[in-house]
């Protein structure tokens, strides 16, 4: 009798885990849309940054963004981890392509900026530098007016001669079974690259035909005051700073399909164990019911011998 109870308890606790999972699958399938619905909404701003830009690009580099420090062996690498735990290899996958990296170009001294605290661990743990810390400060709520904090922080450290580059290791967001890790140059800036943010954020098709441009902002010919380089150096942290805000919208949209797909797999894979056990419940409780119904004729049986 003990055996088919201890199965019966074992159904229960694994149904119990099947309905959280459950749970907690659809919780991330909700902050996943909602960090979706957060890229989409500032396609207008987008739309107007991008007029702007090209009618200025023939003067991009003259801004101080673009300027490489030839000086200097230094990168200061932006990682972006989660601050829970149970999406897969989520962090792993970022973890192993900053370690690539780190063996790759194993002549630069490489200091780290941390935001989420599964990377800051590591890094304490690993004796490596730590210039910033932001992962008590973030949550799954994306601020706008918190990445722009971190951005200006980049920016500043960058213009400071100390580095040469800056690099951004995340999860890029392709779809909600597929999460890329990658290593991305984030500043010098170049003009390839900024041609590449707009073509992702708008689409490839569309930015080639120029279809969002007016016939009337297509003939016009801007008068930029005082001078392009002031207004560059304007527009340009602007820029910077929804590069870095899509980052953290990509990587958080990254962490919440990961965290959606790791706890799908683990309640199905609790609800084929619960059949499994079913069955041998079933055939534990039959087996008990038909040891006692047979107890039961032979004792009857050795009483009519009586």
């Amino acid at each position: 009798m003990a055996n088919w109870k201890e199965i019966k308890r074992r159904i229960k606790s694994i149904k119990n885990t099947g309905k959280i999972t459950k749970a907690m699958e659809l919780i991330s399938t909700v902050k996943m849309k909602k960090a979706q619905d957060l890229a989409l909404e500032k396609k207008a701003y987008m739309r107007s940054m991008l007029e702007v830009f090209l009618s200025m690009s023939d003067s991009l580099e003259e801004s101080k963004f673009f300027r490489k420090n030839e000086t200097s062996w230094k990168t200061l690498a932006i990682i972006i981890t989660s601050n829970k735990g149970l999406c897969w290899g989520y962090n792993i996958n970022v973890m192993k392509k900053v370690n690539q990296y780190m063996k790759e170009n194993s002549s630069e001294k490489i200091d780290f900026i941390a935001v989420w605290k599964r990377w800051s661990s590591f890094v304490w743990r690993t004796w490596n530098t730590l210039i910033a810390d932001f992962s008590s400060e973030f949550s799954d709520n994306i601020d706008f007016v918190f990445a722009k904090s971190i951005s200006r922080l980049i920016q500043d450290t960058f213009l400071n001669p100390e580095y040469s580059k800056i690099k951004v290791f995340y999860n890029h967001y392709v779809n909600t079974i597929k999460q890329v890790p990658v290593a991305r140059d984030f500043l010098p800036l170049t003009k390839v690259g900024i041609e590449a943010y707009f073509k992702q954020v708008f689409g490839e098709d569309f930015y080639e035909e120029k279809a969002f441009l007016t016939k009337e902002t297509q003939k016009t010919d801007y008068t930029i005051e005082p001078s392009k380089a002031q207004v560059l150096n304007e527009l340009i942290p602007m820029l910077v700073d929804s590069m870095f805000y899509d980052i953290l919208i990509e990587s958080k949209a990254s962490e919440h399909s990961s965290r959606m797909i790791a706890m799908k797999n683990a309640k199905d894979n609790a609800n084929k164990y619960a059949s499994k056990l079913t069955l041998a419940y079933n055939k534990a409780r039959q087996a008990s019911i038909t040891k006692e119904v047979s107890e039961i004729v032979s004792w009857v049986e050795s009483m009519k011998d009586q």
